[in-house]
């Protein structure tokens, strides 16, 4: 056991090295040791979360592929195809927060184009600790600023996302990376390495030092700063991504592909196996002939480098030829550095001797999976909000009202997403700030609305059904936009797995999200695990990210959220109650702050009112839909007052509710919207929902300058919305 230091180095387990010594029945090299590490780590083996994992619906009538490839693709007519993958980026956006979120940028979008897709939208999922804190700032602009700069240059708008801020995630931010991307069905690639014989090209710019050993940071606690490990994140050139996204459309013209792969965590040692095993052969490499952008660099470090804007290639022989005069042309590198073999080996050469020789297994299906015990954490006597009776005076109710629209996470993100570019493509139809995105389909009716959302508050309440609600939220919010929801993508944020407590709530939550699939008809098609984010304080709040894709067929029946006409009725759908668990108002009232249950959610319900909004936009013209969720029926109708064309103002009478408590109208109910229409419109509607039993209420309709509640306040729309639009860059 003459290596057990370096493989303790490496982040494996002792166990983990004497059962690698008896599946090799040798000791491995310091080279062997290295790529096992990296493949078994938590970032590429998901050893912790794949016993859970299996439990997802990941099948459906729209499913074209599932995960286990690059990235999800599901069917959207007219032989085309969308492709979807959202990707964590965390521990590398901490220690470098503009290279850790540009590369998260530049490695889903490689997922998504190594599939044969060109990429045309890109959203985030972004959580940052105490706004107050020097190094909450110094995180949010490195962030922000590299998902501009990565995304910007490539040509792709960044369209949508979300920002929370909450104190759990002081020391460990999460920064999820999301695109989406069109290919027809006749052009759809996947990761293989089929035929023995066949040559392998690396594609790409050269191999560097950086992000040596990423994957294994990746999977690992930060105790200090002084600990952070600045190599280990990766370096971006989005120019360079841009000619290598170009390149490979153009080879996908071809024929002769084979497979192809992005080469992401662990470099070229996951590419290869990866696509070796999934074609049940084996894979020779020589490192000599790979690209290098440093002579001094070693074997153990070109195999672990997880230098960026790099591919590899599996071709049929007779086609290889046309190969480098395409990568000429977008001056990049195109190298044979190996063949696909019958041996089911992964074997790497490096001047003139054998430096690896394992079974392709031993880095695929033999890593370790664990399933780890699980244990709930002690339970807190909490509340439902049924009995709640608290008096406000008008004047208290104003000042709150006031309070909850700067929240932080409450006001514009306008400061975040001006710094993209979302209009690029002339594709983006919705821009941020509303429900959901939506990207036209050039050339037809069709657009896809995308969304992205997770209250971890409420999953830190109860995970299941915290994830029950982060499903059901984007279904409101693609729905709001017009869209049929159809599938999803997820990225699960938790903290360290050995812990029982952090383990249960993983699994509650993998509960939670399959629950609700079903339910709404929307399956996993693809996703990533994030684990061990925590610092030497405490565990994030679970948070598992959820992204969704609609389809609009046809783009007339296209909505925002905003009010454009006085005079239009405005109409609540569904019933409010009282849900204050972990809600915005309870930061405020001290009565509410850490004494109630999550929002109740009724999935069945939920799917009714779903259906009964999509049938009524479908046949009638609504102006506006806009579901409700973090602050509330009165915080939703305020973002619907705030159209970028012209400010609006709403005049609310709230009697015919029938409300238990007037702060019922900042209640995080799921399932409800608010919707504004002609007046005749609403008549309709309202005759529609007592025929199909959905409750349904005309609440007040469009005005100008005022956002009044009848008996409670009246506040001028321009004070608002100045205290909403100017309280982030505060």
């Amino acid at each position: 056991m003459n290596n057990l230091p370096f493989a303790l180095e490496n982040g494996l387990t002792k166990d983990e090295y004497v059962s690698i010594v008896k599946k090799l029945n040798r000791e491995p090299n310091a080279n062997e040791i290295g790529v096992i590490a990296a493949m078994w780590s938590e970032h590429c083996s998901y050893k912790s979360s794949k016993f859970y994992l299996k439990k997802l619906p990941t099948k459906g009538k729209h499913v074209i592929q599932g995960p286990g490839e690059n990235a999800g693709i599901i069917d959207i007519g007219d032989n085309q195809c969308a492709v979807f993958k959202i990707e964590s980026h965390n521990h590398p956006s901490f220690i470098e927060p503009y290279q850790g979120a540009a590369t998260g940028v530049g490695g889903i979008l490689r997922d998504v184009f190594t599939m044969g897709a060109r990429p045309i939208a890109l959203m985030n999922s972004l959580r940052f600790g105490n706004p107050k804190l020097k190094i909450t700032k110094k995180l949010i602009n490195g962030v922000v600023s590299g998902i501009a700069g990565y995304g910007n240059c490539m040509g792709i708008p960044t369209v949508g996302g979300e920002v929370y801020f909450d104190k759990s995630y002081n020391g460990n931010p999460l920064v999820n990376a999301f695109a989406l991307g069109i290919t027809t069905k006749d052009k759809i690639f996947l990761g293989r390495a089929d035929g023995p014989g066949n040559p392998v090209y690396y594609l790409g710019a050269k191999t560097g030092k950086d992000g040596v050993k990423g994957a294994i940071m990746a999977s690992d606690v930060f105790e200090n700063e002084e600990e952070l490990d600045k190599p280990t994140v990766q370096i971006g050139d989005p120019f360079k991504e841009k000619l290598l996204l170009e390149a490979c459309l153009e080879l996908f013209q071809n024929k002769g592909i084979i497979g192809i792969q992005d080469m992401g965590a662990a470099g070229l040692t996951s590419s290869a196996s990866e696509m070796a095993f999934r074609s049940d052969n084996g894979i020779m490499l020589n490192l000599d002939k790979v690209p290098k952008r440093d002579s001094s660099i070693n074997a153990y470090e070109m195999l672990l480098s997880e230098s960026q804007e790099r591919m590899l290639l599996v071709m049929k022989e007779k086609s290889s030829s046309k190969i480098n005069k395409i990568f000429k042309k977008w001056h990049l590198d195109s190298t044979e550095i190996g063949e696909v073999i019958k041996e089911k080996n992964f074997i790497v050469n490096f001047k003139g001797k054998t430096v690896v020789n394992i079974p392709v297994s031993i880095l695929t299906e033999d890593c370790p999976v664990y399933k780890r015990p699980v244990k709930s954490p002690k339970a807190i006597k909490l509340k439902d909000g049924k009995a709640l009776k608290l008096k406000f005076s008008n004047k208290k109710l104003a000042s709150l009202f006031k309070k909850i629209i700067k929240d932080e996470n409450i006001c514009s993100r306008r400061w975040v997403y001006e710094q993209f570019d979302y209009m690029v493509g002339t594709n983006t139809i919705t821009e941020p700030g509303s429900d959901s995105a939506v990207i036209r389909i050039k050339n037809t009716k069709k657009a896809l609305a995308l969304t992205t959302n997770c209250n971890s508050g409420y999953c830190k309440l109860n995970p299941k059904k915290g994830s029950n609600i982060a499903v059901a939220e984007c279904t409101r919010n693609i729905i709001a936009s017009g869209a049929k929801p159809l599938a999803i993508t997820n990225c699960l944020n938790f903290g360290n797995p050995e812990k029982k407590e952090i383990m249960w709530q993983f699994a509650k939550a993998i509960d939670g999200i399959s629950e609700a699939v079903l339910e709404f008809n929307t399956p996993v098609i693809s996703g990533n695990v994030s684990l061990y984010n925590e610092n030497k304080s405490d565990s994030i709040n679970p948070t598992p990210v959820i992204s969704m894709v609609g389809l609009i067929k046809d783009i007339k029946n296209k909505r925002d959220q905003f009010y454009k006409n006085n005079n239009d009725s405005i109409l609540l759908i569904g019933k409010i109650k009282n849900d204050y668990g972990s809600s915005i108002v309870s930061k405020y009232v001290k009565e509410l702050k850490n004494k109630y249950k999550e929002p109740t959610i009724n999935l069945k319900e939920h799917s009714k009112i779903n259906n009964f909004i999509m049938k009524i936009n479908e046949k009638y013209k609504i102006q506006s839909i806009h579901d409700i969720s973090e602050g509330g029926l009165a915080v939703s109708m305020l973002e619907s007052c705030f159209n970028r064309n012209s400010l609006k103002g709403a005049m609310i009478d709230l009697n015919c509710l029938n409300l238990q408590n007037i702060l019922q109208i900042f209640s995080e109910t799921q399932g409800c919207y608010q919707i504004s229409c002609k007046k005749e419109i609403a008549k309709k509607i309202l005759g529609e929902s007592k025929k199909n039993k959905i409750y349904a209420k005309e609440i007040g309709y469009v005005t100008e300058n005022y956002f009044s509640i009848k008996d409670y306040f009246n506040v001028k729309i321009q004070d608002i919305h100045k205290l909403w639009s100017k309280s982030f860059p505060r």
